[in-house]
């Protein structure tokens, strides 16, 4: 039996092992949510901070009201959606490049998955079903949003 070396002169000869790029999709995802947040987050804080009263008019009530609004519903989740992928992204890609046996990946990258799903299901059901005025509950333990009917 024979065993052949390449040749070192010979150009490289890329070997496809599969039929999809899913790292070229990742880092350019990166690169897109990465802008698509900056835009988000500077909003957020714009509407918060400047249009608002400052930092000490962001309070239970002022986080009802803004919520009862479906655009912000929209804006607040889709932000909690794409910095949880970016993250979620970039630490894979970490664990990738310095976890050196196999089992460690399998196992940071199983832990990761696991906190990314539950901060984003938790996320999404807090966004979707909070109530500042729920019924039945005292007048006086109501926030200001909440008018008497």
């Amino acid at each position: 039996m024979t065993t052949t070396i390449a040749n070192p002169r010979d150009p490289y000869a890329r070997k496809r092992l599969s039929r999809t790029n899913t790292e070229l999709w990742a880092w350019l995802f990166m690169r897109i949510s990465g802008v698509v947040l900056v835009v988000l987050i500077f909003g957020h804080l714009f509407v918060n901070l400047m249009l608002g009263e400052g930092v000490k008019a962001i309070d239970f009530a002022f986080v009802g009201g803004k919520w009862s609004n479906p655009l912000w519903q929209t804006w607040d989740l889709l932000m909690l959606w794409l910095a949880m992928i970016h993250g979620t992204n970039g630490v894979r890609t970490v664990i990738n490049d310095y976890s050196e046996k196999y089992l460690t990946r399998v196992v940071l990258k199983s832990l990761l998955t696991i906190g990314f799903v539950i901060t984003v299901v938790l996320g999404t059901l807090v966004i979707f079903t909070f109530n500042p005025c729920p019924s039945g509950s005292p007048a006086e333990l109501l926030p200001s949003i909440c008018t008497a009917s």
